[in-house]
């Protein structure tokens, strides 16, 4: 929210208070409190009629720094806490030198004088991160008395600042007003369904507003070279998080509020849905699956939308009848033929369904102030909304969805939850400001809750849409509603890309657009990109969304892509399992792997795909595509042709390709299996090994690469060492039934043991090592 008027005034009517010095302070041995009045304090009577901004400050954790200013403590609004995970380790120490105080929490340190005007300085490694100055720290009331706590944080010179959730707007932040509140705006529209009050610069740190309600950011827009927030409250809680690199930011700060789960396997697999208001019904799903079959697209998920349900029913969690007479025995079939079935649900309760008068009966429903539920009729006739600051609606809700789950439902699609009133009572007494933002939280974990309890981990998987800060703890989350163009698929891939610099390791978007039905050019492009994203869905609203309704091209190119995405589920399952440990999304802003190259800062129409894909979507109708290379020699997956970095390079691709670029000197682990997601592995493994044929990295250190399990942990893990002469591979454990090793672009290497069978290819020379092999060695000619 914008408080001033240019740079010397305040807007009409506006009062601004701002903390003016230290003028006491309270040291502990791991914290400290400072004591700011709003005006300098010249003798005692300054004292009087003076307000005072009490300012605490801690770390939670290495490398983290909370600070916490109040005004009037009892006025604090009672909203929603964010879990926020300290670590018992922080070791945080204070260390107070005449006028100055000094946090130190591993590298960071935040140090105050109380001696002269209002300063912080966040500073790592000798260098100040970002500073609060003279308008950094205070109050500011309206002139209808609303009251609101701001914060300042300087901007330095080619600072840029990304995040705050999903959102659809210029991928930097920069020059944007950005307000953190749930909203259902689909993918063209400054507002966002997931909102996340935590942004990350290019600078070497992130901040994390931890208040659940809504803050208002001005991102160098109210004044050009600091970051402002503010919340309408009397307290403003705020984390600094530091990071030598912003993986190191995004690992600290999803330490603090929740790493992702790990998906099962199966589930970055092709969905394929019924669509929206399509009609369909048992004959149409198996016509569906059966014409996948029949054209060989390996199909992982049935997705069932809306109107599974009778009309005017949701959510009764009643399959429709008419429609479906033998739900059980139709997921059973389903499952013989190897599919795993999604259903969609939302936190409503319509009036006619027989939940409601239940649900108010027990009092599981918001209310009124005046005691009555809260109803309307948008979206569904008489709708309510489960009250998930109960304990026993919680259970309630749970508990009718537990059947679905027994008859053989796998997961769910949690849609909707951003359209929350603020006019109702909660049963737990929270804010209703706070619990607007909140509130899909509680939703989302509450059904995450009962996949873990009824599936186990590793099995619990969700299709949400609306989320905040922690909610990347309950994946998969996908991008809402957006239309059938190539301008919503850049909207859609920077909201993807700005949610997993928000702490979100998985992301999926709707294939081919949601609203509109896409031409089949548009449909081929974005089949390519979905499924190169972490999930892949194919969904749309009044149109189906299976690849022959658009041409038999579409087929094949949906055929190509979803194999090749089988065949890389080692790679990918391994960047899952790196983002469930370290929070590293699986799709990457460039700025990730690339933080030292300016040029990937701005980058918003690329990404990496774990650590050494680098996917670049065609965004036009001719195939044209314009894209950046960091430094080195990359080569294309698809054709083995190479590309020098760094540059920009210009290309025209058909409809069975696109930049896919392999980074230089990796070593991508390839599986044997292209008809499904979950299999083992390490079985049949083929190593791609890159730039064989070129100079030895620099750093001369082995390559490791960690094959996964289903469950995360490591099935192998082949040591690569390279030299002038010899590439060799040790496997540990030696896989049982035999491995490859693919020397891309390199022919004419000979294995240096007679174990070993190796022979040119078109990719480069194939080696195979025999079962229960631990070593492979090639000498290069």
């Amino acid at each position: 929210m914008k408080f001033t008027d240019g740079f010397w005034q305040m807007r009409e009517g506006v009062r601004a208070h701002y903390a003016r010095e230290a003028r006491d302070v309270r040291v502990h041995d791991d914290r400290f409190t400072l004591y700011a009045p709003v005006r300098p304090i010249g003798h005692r009577g300054d004292t009087l009629n003076t307000a005072l901004v009490t300012v605490d400050c801690w770390s939670p954790a290495p490398g983290v720094i909370g600070v916490r200013t109040t005004h009037l403590a009892g006025s604090v609004r009672r909203t929603p806490e964010f879990d926020v995970r300290g670590d018992p380790g922080a070791a945080a120490s204070v260390h107070r030198d005449g006028s100055t105080v000094r946090l130190t929490s591993g590298a960071l340190s935040l140090t105050v004088s109380t001696d002269g005007p209002w300063q912080m300085e966040f500073a790592a490694d000798g260098t100040t991160l970002t500073s609060v100055d003279s308008k950094g720290t205070g109050f500011v009331e309206d002139a209808d008395g609303t009251h609101h706590m701001l914060g300042q944080l300087s901007l330095g010179i080619r600072e840029l600042v990304y995040g705050m959730g999903e959102r659809f707007t210029p991928f930097v932040r920069n020059g944007q007003t950005v307000d953190i509140w749930q909203a259902d705006g689909g993918t063209n529209s400054e507002q966002a369904y997931k909102n996340v009050p935590f942004y990350l610069t290019n600078r070497g740190y992130g901040v994390f507003v931890a208040h659940s309600g809504p803050v208002s950011f001005e991102v160098g827009s109210e004044s050009v070279g600091r970051v402002q927030f503010s919340v309408e409250d009397h307290s403003l809680t705020y984390y600094v998080v530091h990071g030598a690199n912003p993986k190191e930011v995004l690992a600290r700060y999803t330490a603090l509020t929740g790493r992702p789960a790990l998906p099962p396997q199966w589930s970055f697999g092709l969905w394929l849905s019924t669509s929206f208001t399509t009609s369909y019904d048992e004959d149409t799903v198996n016509r569906f699956v059966d014409g996948m079959a029949e054209r060989g697209i390996p199909l992982s998920v049935f997705h069932f939308d809306c109107f599974w349900m009778r009309e005017f029913h949701w959510c009764d969690f009643v399959w429709d009848p008419e429609v479906f007479p033998d739900p059980v025995g139709m997921l059973s079939r389903l499952k013989a033929r190897g599919l795993r079935t999604s259903v969609w649900i939302n936190p409503y309760i319509a009036q006619r369904s027989a939940l409601f008068e239940e649900g108010a009966r027990l009092g599981h429903l918001v209310r009124r102030p005046d005691g009555t539920v809260w109803q309307w009729d948008m979206w569904q006739a008489g709708m309510a909304l489960v009250d998930f600051t109960s304990p026993g609606a919680r259970e309630w809700y749970a508990g009718k969805l537990k059947p679905l789950l027994d008859m053989g439902v796998d997961c769910f699609k949690t849609d909707f939850g951003e359209r929350v009133p603020t006019d109702v009572v909660w049963s737990d007494g929270s804010d209703p400001h706070g619990m607007h933002n909140y509130y899909t939280q509680l939703y989302n974990a509450t059904v995450f809750d009962l996949l873990l309890r009824e599936r186990g981990e590793g099995e619990a998987v969700l299709f949400a849409r609306s989320a905040t800060a922690g909610g990347q703890s309950f994946p998969v989350h996908w991008g809402g509603d957006c239309a059938s163009t190539f301008e919503a698929v850049a909207e859609s891939l920077r909201g993807g890309l700005s949610l997993g610099l928000s702490g979100f390791g998985f992301w999926s978007h709707d294939i081919g657009g949601f609203e509109g039905t896409p031409d089949p050019g548009l449909f081929k492009r974005w089949l390519a990109f979905g499924l190169l994203s972490s999930h892949s869905r194919l969904h749309g609203s009044r149109s189906y969304r299976v690849p022959w309704e658009f041409d038999e091209e579409s087929t094949d190119v949906a055929r190509a892509f979803t194999r090749l995405k089988c065949t890389l589920m080692p790679y990918l399952f391994g960047a899952a399992v790196q983002a469930h440990r370290e929070g590293t999304p699986v799709m990457r802003a460039m700025l990730l792997e690339f933080p030292d190259d300016p040029t990937c800062h701005h980058l918003d129409t690329q990404y990496m795909l774990g650590d050494d894909l680098l996917v670049a979507p065609v965004l036009s109708p001719d195939g044209s595509v314009e894209y950046y290379v960091p430094e080195g020699e990359w080569t294309h997956l698809l054709t083995g042709r190479t590309v020098r970095g760094p540059g920009w390079h210009r290309e025209v691709h058909g409809f069975d390709s696109l930049p896919l670029l392999v980074r230089p000197h990796a070593v991508l682990p390839v599986g044997s299996v292209d008809e499904r997601p979950d299999y083992d592995y390490a079985d049949g493994l083929t190593l791609r090994v890159y730039g064989a044929g070129g100079p030895p990295p620099a750093a001369g250190r082995p390559a490791v690469v960690t094959v996964p399990a289903a469950d995360g942990s490591a099935a192998a893990v082949f040591r690569i060492s390279r030299s002038k002469d010899a590439v060799t591979v040790e496997a540990d454990p030696a896989p049982a039934r035999g491995w490859k090793v693919l020397l891309v672009g390199v022919g004419g290497a000979e294995p240096a043991d007679s174990s070993t069978v190796a022979a040119d290819g078109e990719g480069g020379t194939l080696a195979s090592a025999p079962a229960g092999a631990a070593r492979l060695s090639l000498r290069l000619p």
